[in-house]
């Protein structure tokens, strides 16, 4: 089998203005789509976070990924790497999401390949990865602060009619209160068993009173996540710590660097995660021998395929480190490969983050894939079990097309509310 072809498409969902460390989501946040098609007629497809420097990539890498045998992941790899090796760990960037080409570029293409396989195969992505651990895949409800609106243009932003989750999805969230109604609205919907809430956006005193809020309401027994974004000096970073003790499931990355977070996971009891500090396979040896967190977030997308992150996982459960998966505003193509990768992964010892239900587009027949109790089922589908809705994908490009955004910025969004508001790496 050969890949005859590989088809790149940007595309524009809509975004709610979400508040994270770097500034505000902008009413659209970028996707790519990656189809690659075989000489006997199947199709693979993958999706990735969008960039104009990811789009360009990919279009470099399609001369080194059209003729090549899907079946040959490996050298592809390393074909991969000849033509990007300037892109490597080094070029991560402080922005809370990672900005590396050549592991969104391998992501790309391993996915859609293995999609292709399955598919002629008929057999399915998990089993593919070694077989499945489970069946179905936990995943846990991720809160933000935000301000009004719902993403996409403004006179689609409102519904004044909306109830429950759509409601909450479109209404301010800037204080405790506000943070414990979405809870209740996403949690009600989605079934969702534990909850993260992104920090590192308002003075830390509100964020960990919406921590001890969401405690009040939701009791001992819902396991809660803080994550900061690296933001925040060490001594806020223990100050505060302390009282969220006995309270928190795990503290992601609430300090910049391997180091500052070793010094703040000596001052705690409480479990530290990370995406950030540790997000590469060059970044291992130094994260053990610092013991700079116990839980890794694995993200396919950022660590170069869902085989990378299978082997992720095996160095996680020898070196004794928890396992779970970071997430970004994405579509359903995303939430079904994490689904499998998740369901591969026998030491999956925290339920997964997902932006999805933020999201109300889909580029999926069907529409969107079922979240129900907190779970997603793997089906029995062959590749990943979803299938590319042609229409969608058209008018989600013309959305990228008219939105004119090329790039993500959250710092110009946040401007747009508070016009002396910078990106400072250490705000707190």
């Amino acid at each position: 089998m050969r890949i005859t072809d590989m088809h790149i498409t940007p595309i524009a969902i809509t975004d709610p203005p979400l508040r994270n460390a770097a500034g505000l989501h902008a009413p659209y946040a970028l996707r790519t789509i990656v189809e690659l098609v075989s000489d006997n007629g199947i199709s693979g497809i993958s999706e990735i976070p969008g960039s104009q420097a990811v789009t360009d990539a990919l279009i470099e890498a399609r001369e080194v990924v059209v003729g090549h045998d899907p079946f040959a992941l490996n050298h592809l790899l390393h074909l991969l790497e000849q033509r990007f090796r300037s892109h490597g760990a080094d070029a991560r960037g402080q922005a809370p999401w990672d900005q590396r080409r050549l592991v969104h570029i391998f992501s790309a293409v391993e996915v859609a390949c293995l999609d292709l396989l399955g598919k002629d195969m008929g057999c399915r992505v998990v089993d593919l990865l070694g077989g499945p651990a489970r069946e179905r895949v936990p995943f846990s409800a991720y809160l933000f602060f935000k301000h009004e609106g719902a993403g996409g243009p403004l006179e689609f932003d409102l519904d004044a009619n909306a109830d429950g989750w759509a409601q909450a999805r479109q209404v301010s969230a800037l204080d405790p209160e506000g943070i414990v109604a979405q809870a209740s609205a996403m949690c009600d919907e989605f079934g969702f068993q534990s909850i993260k809430l992104k920090g590192g956006t308002l003075d830390p005193a509100i964020e960990v009173g919406s921590i001890l809020a969401l405690r009040e309401a939701f009791g001992p027994d819902t396991p809660l996540r803080l994550d900061p974004n690296a933001v925040w000096a060490v001594d806020t970073a223990i100050n505060w710590g302390k009282k969220m003790e006995g309270v928190l499931e795990y503290y992601e990355d609430p300090v910049r660097g391997q180091e500052a977070m070793a010094e703040v996971r000596q001052a705690l009891s409480i479990p530290l995660a990370t995406n950030m500090c540790t997000t590469s396979f060059e970044d291992l040896p130094a994260s053990i021998r610092l013991g700079s967190e116990d839980i890794i977030l694995a993200d396919h997308h950022y660590w170069g395929g869902l085989r990378a992150s299978v082997e992720l996982g095996r160095i996680c459960r020898t070196f004794g480190r928890g396992l779970s998966m970071h997430s970004n505003s994405h579509l359903g193509i995303s939430l079904a490969a994490m689904a499998h990768l998740g369901a591969a992964v026998p030491n999956l010892t925290y339920a997964l983050d997902t932006h999805y239900p933020w999201q109300s587009d889909e580029v999926v027949v069907g529409g969107q894939l079922p979240i129900e109790e907190g779970y997603y089922e793997i089906t029995n589908a062959p590749g990943l079990g979803v299938e590319l809705d042609r229409e969608a994908l058209a008018r989600l490009h013309s959305s990228y097309l008219d939105c004119g955004l090329k790039n993500r910025n959250d710092e110009i969004e946040m401007q747009k509310i508070e016009p002396d508001w910078t990106f400072k790496p250490t705000r707190w």
